[in-house]
């Protein structure tokens, strides 16, 4: 008998078998074949809206912890649950919608007065949303056809909530607990709302953005390439002058506009970490609060991604290493709850990030004593506070005399350290003993475009980011000379510094072997300060940062590419690879 093709779209074999399982997992009562669920973009659709979801709830359930007196936080999180539920109810998730009605149950009675919010019941909303999270990764990556382990049944958690929704007597009222009881005559699930403002929003797939970004970047450096075609040079014409000067407008106007489409707001990220400093607060038994200043801050998405792990990492060291135990802290004359600073600003271009705590602060002589015994330091070394506290970020390095599930194995500050430099940033550390450490984070606010000097080695272009540069001067040849087993050095402020060639380096011929004849640039990396010898320098620009693809993949000291306002390509210098190839300044 003969079948009919149809129109509709068919989800591949391997994404049916993937979801039929997910169906069966989930004892739902609906025929797989015939689900909602599906359909691809119904799910994708599903799985945003429902993180999103998922994010509000963690906020507001931690900002009711910590004392918010504001009747809207709490119906903003039964709102987020009510929705989740409902559109897990209508893809047929049973799973979803058992555990979204009972913990919008839950917060229904807070919401009512009828049970306080109190620490214990928030822990069970927030493992309710972990619970979620967890469904939404295992559908995401059964839709992608991948093996996957189904989350464990909900029973004991479904447990944990009827009993949290009991109420007890020993509970004081809801609304001391900054939940106010539903004013009469007001329907549930509704709750005041401020004037709305009307800027619309629209989701954008984000690869069709990135390939907008990466178009508007090829009109920026086809713009550049006429603005410096020389036969333009030569016409004398008024009018073509000023259509060139618009077309330059437009262009830069655009490429901010495309710029801006990229920048989220960095707050996302806090307030991820203020679920990670609760938690291992309860862990570790030492009381802390986490303050944000600067989260309007914005900074490309990529950065703000890239940046979760080294806050991570980070933070767990300042609860295990920085801040002390309750006792410690009583007797240093401290308060008892310990304090940990988040803070996010814009300055010369870049985006200033700082990490600090108010603990026990680094203990300078026990990383250099731990440090010798590890061979990353002569004993007779002198090193500057900067120097000894960048130890830590060496590999496998650590002074924890015993290790923890949250740190102490040497290798969160190394993982740090290659995050950040990915991110062509770097870090600065200050710290008091007694008093606390704050560790300066610096990133660019995108990486799509970098602010570079461009400097000339033979008849090669290099480009050498401007954030990494200290100064430039001409060497004399006093200020040059050869220490033994240390190769050449340039006297700089009273400070010998390492000197790389770059010619050498990437085996360029120079346009001279004279030092004196070619120009110093002051470069930076990490804690390792040297000096650039280039031939000349050409100027500074604006570049569109391009990958050099798998040829030149690995390439040391490169970074990537870039088409100058010639149309010639430039080199984008790696300085964190040179300068692990110079030896330490003395």
């Amino acid at each position: 008998m003969a079948t009919r093709k149809s129109n509709a779209l068919v989800p591949p074999p391997d994404v049916v078998q993937a979801m039929q399982a997910l169906d069966a997992s989930m004892a739902s009562p609906a025929d797989p074949i015939t689900s909602l669920n599906q359909d691809p973009q119904l799910m994708q659709d599903f799985l945003v809206e429902a993180r999103e979801h998922l994010s509000t709830i963690e906020a507001r359930m931690l900002e009711i912890e910590q004392g918010a007196q504001n009747e809207e936080t709490l119906n903003a999180a039964f709102r987020s649950f009510h929705t989740i539920k409902g559109l897990a109810g209508f893809l047929d998730l049973g799973v979803l919608q058992e555990v979204s009605h009972e913990v919008e149950s839950l917060l229904d009675l807070a919401r009512t007065g009828q049970l306080m919010l109190d620490p214990p019941r928030i822990d069970v909303v927030l493992r309710s949303g972990d619970y979620l999270a967890a469904w939404l990764n295992h559908i995401e990556e059964a839709q992608q056809g991948l093996q996957t382990r189904t989350p464990p049944p909900p029973a004991g958690l479904l447990e944990k909530i009827r009993a949290a929704a009991s109420p007890d007597q020993s509970s004081q009222p809801a609304d001391a607990a900054g939940a106010p009881p539903q004013q009469a005559g007001e329907e549930p699930g509704t709750a005041k709302q401020g004037p709305r403002g009307e800027t619309s929003m629209l989701k954008v797939e984000t690869a069709k953005l990135e390939y907008l970004v990466e178009m508007v970047g090829e009109l920026v450096i086809g713009q550049s390439m006429l603005r410096h075609t020389p036969e333009l040079g030569d016409v004398k014409s008024p009018r073509l002058q000023r259509n060139i000067a618009q077309l330059t407008r437009v262009t830069a106007e655009v490429q901010k506009t495309a710029m801006s489409m990229r920048m989220v707001p960095i707050g996302q990220l806090f307030r991820r970490m203020s679920r990670l400093v609760r938690d291992l607060s309860r862990k570790s038994g030492k009381p802390a609060e986490l303050e944000m200043r600067g989260e309007d801050v914005e900074l490309d998405r990529t950065i703000v991604e890239e940046l979760s792990d080294p806050l991570v990492h980070m933070l767990r060291n300042s609860m295990d290493h920085g801040l002390e135990t309750p006792a410690e802290r009583e007797a240093a004359g401290k308060p008892h709850t310990g304090r940990i600073r988040l803070t996010a600003a814009h300055q010369a271009g870049q985006i200033m990030i700082g990490i600090s705590d108010d603990g026990r602060g680094l203990d300078r002589n026990k990383i250099l004593r731990k440090a010798v015994e590890r061979g990353l330091a002569q004993p007779d070394a002198v090193l500057t506070d900067s120097e000894v506290f960048h130890l830590i970020f060496e590999p496998g390095f650590s002074t924890a005399e015993r290790v923890t599930d949250v740190s102490g194995r040497g290798v969160g500050m190394d993982v740090v350290r290659k995050h950040i430099n990915r991110l062509r940033g770097r870090i600065t550390i200050t710290s008091q003993p007694g008093s606390g450490t704050t560790f300066h984070l610096e990133v660019p606010l995108t990486l799509a475009i970098i602010d570079g000097l461009v400097a000339l080695v033979g008849g090669e272009r290099y480009i050498v980011p401007i954030f990494a540069v200290r100064e430039m001067f001409r060497p004399t040849a006093g200020q040059l000379f050869t220490v033994e087993n240390r190769g050449e050095m340039a006297l700089v402020r009273e400070r010998l510094l390492p000197v790389l060639r770059l010619g050498r380096r990437l085996g360029v011929k120079p346009r001279s072997e004279d030092p004196c004849e070619g120009l110093m640039i002051v470069g930076e990396s990490g804690s390792r300060t040297f000096c650039l010898l280039v031939d000349e320098l050409v100027g500074k620009q604006e570049v569109v940062i391009k990958s050099l693809g798998e040829t030149f993949h690995g390439v040391s000291g490169i970074a990537g590419g870039a088409i100058l306002g010639d149309g010639r390509v430039g080199l984008i210098l790696d300085l964190s690879t040179l300068a692990a190839g110079v030896s330490h300044a003395a």
